[in-house]
């Protein structure tokens, strides 16, 4: 495994976010690429399950990637920082295709949690002026052509956070990072999943995001499972804290998500 830790900052953009590569030894085909942006409510990622995640789809035919972005200790307000930081990471990867054997037409951004909250935003937001200007990129190097979104927070006012300051901290504009009320036509073909008793973030995020995305025509899969807790990861063994998140029936989503993008991208 090839893994190599990438920082995003430069003389124009200040940062402690890194972009670090899972790459299997075989490097002899061009494959796509999956960027796995992993939650942990802006304070902290945990980069062991983070990284078993990311080897999972790497044994299934991916140049992996993890995005290490900013936190709300670093940046205040913290968006739209991370946004920045994806569409960094985009750049980054379309120019260094060639060396690392990356599909250029071919990259899925994928977000947990909150890392759901930046990835459906960025869906909505790649082809914006205003983050092509901030990320010194274009459109063309800074567009998803896949996105799969697991049990994400799409609006702080629809169960999470359940706090006026953890809110403010997160933005002073709440409503422009409300993911469902931005969707547009040049959003990309989008995977969802979420389980519909979910303790931390609630369903409704994952269904709003939905009913918007059908509004727009845009092509998504959604499985809304009937249990289980938040942080699922895979619902393996292989990511799972405790008893709870081990869960058979919702680890089928990996199995579904592998056919979507077999068909998508």
């Amino acid at each position: 495994m090839n893994i190599q830790t990438i920082p995003l900052a430069d003389d124009n953009y200040q940062t402690s976010a890194s972009l670090t590569t899972y790459f299997t030894d075989n490097q002899s085909q061009v494959q796509p690429a999956l960027v796995f942006v992993p939650g942990g409510s802006y304070t902290h990622i945990s980069l062991p399950e983070a990284e078993k995640t990311a080897l999972y789809f790497a044994e299934h035919g991916f140049r992996c990637f993890i995005l290490r972005y900013s936190f709300v200790n670093e940046k205040s307000p913290l968006l739209p920082s991370p946004l920045i930081e994806i569409a960094k990471s985009l750049k980054l990867i379309r120019h260094q295709a060639t060396e690392w054997q990356v599909d250029p037409d071919k990259i899925v951004v994928m977000g947990f949690s909150v890392g759901g909250h930046l990835i459906s935003l960025y869906n909505n937001f790649w082809h914006a002026p205003w983050l092509a200007e901030a990320a010194g990129a274009t459109s063309a190097e800074m567009q998803p052509n896949a996105v799969i979104l697991g049990y994400p927070v799409i609006d702080s006012q629809l169960g999470f956070p359940n706090s006026a300051e953890v809110e403010a901290s997160w933005t002073d504009d709440p409503s422009y990072y409300a993911a469902q009320k931005h969707v547009h036509s040049t959003n990309a073909p989008t995977f969802l999943w979420a389980t519909d008793d979910d303790p931390l973030v609630p369903s409704i995020n994952s269904i709003e995001y939905s009913l918007a995305l059908s509004k727009q025509h845009i092509p998504q899969e959604f499985h809304l499972f009937h249990h289980g807790p938040h942080g699922l990861n895979l619902a393996t063994e292989a990511t799972a804290k405790d008893d709870a998140h081990v869960q058979p029936h919702v680890a089928h989503w990996t199995t579904l998500v592998l056919e979507w993008l077999a068909k998508t991208i």
